[in-house]
């Protein structure tokens, strides 16, 4: 009997189950963690162009110094 309760109890599709509540806010999160994954690689590239960018300038200054 109180099997037939449970079953009767979770098919009640009025209201979410706790596993599709749990399912949508862990979809959130990963879409949320995957916008920080993008950001966080435009920033790492525009950061490894900005670093390139100083050790040409410094190869350059370095020829210019030498006698030639």
């Amino acid at each position: 009997m109180a099997k037939a309760l449970i079953g009767y109890l979770d098919s009640d599709r009025r209201v979410p189950s706790r596993l599709e509540v749990d399912n949508a806010r862990l979809r959130a999160r990963i879409g949320d963690l995957e916008q920080l994954v993008l950001r966080l690689q435009a920033e790492n590239d525009r950061l490894t162009a900005a670093h390139a960018a100083v050790l040409l300038d410094i190869e350059e200054s370095q020829d210019q110094l030498q006698p030639a």
